[in-house]
């Protein structure tokens, strides 16, 4: 179902702020490269740097106000660098530990188990203070579920995936602190799959998390957010806003001639 004109509207709009944004706030690098000037020019190799700024930082500047603007069209509760609390119980960092020891030696993941197995001890012994934990983007969806999620880059480092796992687990132990009967759910999610037309190479990530319930993959995250046919509804707001920028953006880099 295609997104209501107003949405989209929305949308465009925060898109088109938040790279005015980075426009406003980019610095590009000062370090000399003499040939690459030469050879293709510095307001070439200001927009490679900038493209390259970009790119680490697509997740907060991009990604995360537009998941968070697409949601809330959406959902009662849409909120992106959510704080999720700063304690969690000595029994639920020990339940945790357990958990990521169980998949070490070939247990298959299960996160409906996982996450009761913390419910179970979420509230029992002494409470650790954390550094405040914050969460990408937090959604709480008409049938009051929470669902935590943790944007990554397209092609994540696959060495951390068990960091990761750790930190989805450790939400849901926080979470349930506060409200122990919380429907809580936290997810890995990458914004595009960079493997198009192929799938996603979701095999890497098998043995860590549970596929079907912590990780969503382009379209499957999109959709989640905002109903069936977001995701290509989205791609058509990102091109219509970069065609209206180019002029604008042509007009910032050719400073650099």
């Amino acid at each position: 179902m295609p997104l209501p004109q107003e949405q989209i509207k929305k949308i465009e709009n925060t898109i088109r702020e938040s790279l005015r944004n980075k426009l406003l706030t980019y610095k590009p690098e000062t370090s000399n490269m003499p040939f690459h000037y030469r050879l293709l020019g510095r307001d070439r190799m200001a927009l490679f740097s900038f493209i390259h700024s970009l790119n680490t930082t697509f997740g907060t500047s991009i990604f995360e106000p537009v998941a968070e603007t697409l949601a809330s069209l959406r959902f009662p509760t849409a909120q992106k660098q959510f704080e999720v609390g700063n304690e969690i119980t000595e029994q639920a960092q020990i339940e945790i530990q357990h958990i990521m020891n169980d998949l070490t030696i070939g247990r298959n993941p299960n996160k409906m188990e996982e996450i009761e197995r913390i419910r179970k001890v979420a509230t029992m012994g002494k409470i650790n203070k954390l550094k405040t934990v914050k969460v990408d983007l937090c959604v709480k969806t008409n049938d009051g579920a929470i669902h935590l999620f943790d944007l990554k880059t397209a092609k994540p480092n696959i060495g951390n995936f068990k960091d990761f796992k750790k930190t989805l687990l450790e939400w849901v132990a926080i979470y349930l602190l506060k409200y122990p009967d919380a429907n809580v759910h936290s997810y890995i999610a990458i914004p595009y799959n960079p493997y198009e037309p192929k799938p996603y190479e979701r095999w890497t990530l098998k043995g860590m998390l549970d596929l079907e319930n912590e990780l969503k993959v382009a379209k499957e995250f999109w959709d989640f957010l905002g109903g069936e046919g977001a995701y290509e509804e989205l791609l058509n707001c990102f091109e219509r806003v970069g065609i209206e920028l180019r002029p604008e953006i042509d007009e910032y880099f050719s400073r650099f001639k």
